[in-house]
């Protein structure tokens, strides 16, 4: 959530970097700005009011102390009007501020400097590419026949316990996730992420402070009779840990990993594009989160996009980095990277990681704050990367490592799977 000071003093600003995430409704700057006037006058004019009460009060009790009671009385009977005054006014302001504060929760936070104007996912700025794309056999098999082929993946048993989006993994296939995850886990841990286990349902307090609601509330699975969400990725859960809380500057950055299941009920479209592991209503995900110093939080984003490049550079996968154009953007980041591998049977770019900074606006929401070095509380920054989402790099790997025999185990996974062929 933006910081009503900043919109009044960088009005022109907002609005200006609003346009180029392409906001649709530029007036609610000006109505905040309106609304801020009135709580400004309206508060202004109960501290008044709340003077001449105390004051009188004051004057009352001092009457008393030296035996003017008349005087005391015909004193105490006017502030009655005051204190009604006071009432009807405390109750304006507290409509004011609700009304301010659903009006803040609905604009979008301000794109980095560097952000990219556009609108389509075609307009993201490519950032750089690496890796050789791989050479596959004349029979290649997209990921979907590979895991019919090999047993790996059962998308209609999944079909039928749940619905279409839930796989069921068997045999070699479930024994490659959980090595996919406890290899991302072991890399994260590695550079200095703390792993935690985290719940799998959230609050609405969790989910708005980390800008889920009130944005996204149609993309959640939603148990009602809890009031409680399936999270769609750990950064809610984990970003939730420091609600409310006051760190110290020196223990910037914290920095968190975590697995868990997401859950998203975005998928419903059609085609071989979302076809088999593309698009799923559950899947994997490995997360990394950091609260850090605002002066040091892109530094942070840019380690953190080299650690998601690292870990697919390790698996042997070609990929490329993308700044993600205004248009293309979360409602609450500030500058994303995607990463995206190249899926040789399908010969098309698969996204398998987004890396955010959201600068401060979640610790806003989230009332997250450090103590800095004069003492006083201040924002601090929060971002988060996946590191990775399982399906599409399973995908991936099914389909750039298949062969004329099987299917070749990149060599860091070896470890963790224990085999090194799926034949």
């Amino acid at each position: 959530m933006l910081q009503v000071s900043y919109i009044r003093d960088n009005r022109e600003q907002v609005l200006e970097r609003l346009a180029v995430k392409n906001f649709k409704q530029p007036q609610l700057v000006d109505e905040i700005i309106k609304l801020d006037d009135n709580r400004r006058s309206t508060q202004t004019s109960m501290d008044n009011v709340s003077a001449q009460a105390n004051a009188a009060a004051k004057q009352v009790g001092e009457l008393m102390r030296t035996g003017k009671k008349a005087e005391a009385e015909e004193l105490k009977s006017t502030t009655g009007a005051w204190k009604e005054e006071i009432k009807n006014l405390g109750e304006q302001l507290n409509a004011i501020e609700e009304e301010l504060q659903q009006k803040l929760v609905l604009l979008p936070n301000l794109p980095h400097s560097t952000v990219p104007k556009g609108i389509t996912p075609e307009e993201n700025e490519i950032v750089l590419e690496n890796g050789a794309i791989p050479a596959l056999p004349a029979t290649a098999l997209p990921h979907w026949e590979l895991a019919a082929k090999y047993n790996l993946i059962d998308f209609e048993l999944g079909v039928k316990i749940t619905g279409a989006g839930f796989p069921v993994y068997k045999g070699k296939g479930a024994k490659l996730q959980r090595a996919l995850i406890n290899y991302f886990i072991d890399e994260a841990e590695k550079a200095g992420y703390g792993e935690v286990m985290v719940p799998l349902l959230v609050n609405e307090a969790s989910a708005y402070g980390t800008g889920q609601l009130p944005d996204k509330e149609g993309q959640m699975y939603f148990a009602g009779v809890d009031n409680l969400y399936l999270i769609p990725t750990a950064e809610v859960p984990i970003t939730n840990m420091y609600r409310d809380v006051i760190l110290k500057a020196e223990e910037l950055p914290v920095k968190n990993c975590g697995y868990t299941p997401c859950f998203r009920r975005e998928a419903g479209s059609y085609g071989a594009h979302v076809r088999g592991l593309n698009r799923l209503h559950q899947f994997d995900k490995v997360e990394i989160v950091q609260v850090a110093h605002p002066d040091r939080s892109y530094e942070m984003l840019e380690q953190m996009s080299l650690h998601v490049q690292g870990l697919l550079q390790k698996l042997g996968l070609r990929y490329r980095v993308l700044r993600l154009c205004g248009g293309d953007m979360s409602f609450a980041s500030a500058l994303t990277y995607d990463m995206e591998t190249w899926s040789a049977a399908q010969q098309r770019w698969l996204e398998v990681s987004s890396v955010s900074n959201f600068e401060s606006f979640q610790s806003n929401r989230l009332k997250l704050r450090f103590r800095n070095a004069e003492g006083k509380t201040q924002l601090a920054h929060t971002l988060n990367g996946s590191a990775l989402a399982l399906p599409r790099i399973v995908a991936t790997l099914l389909e750039n490592n298949q062969t004329e025999t099987g299917i070749k185990i990149p060599d860091v996974l070896v470890p963790y799977t224990k085999f090194d062929w799926i034949d």
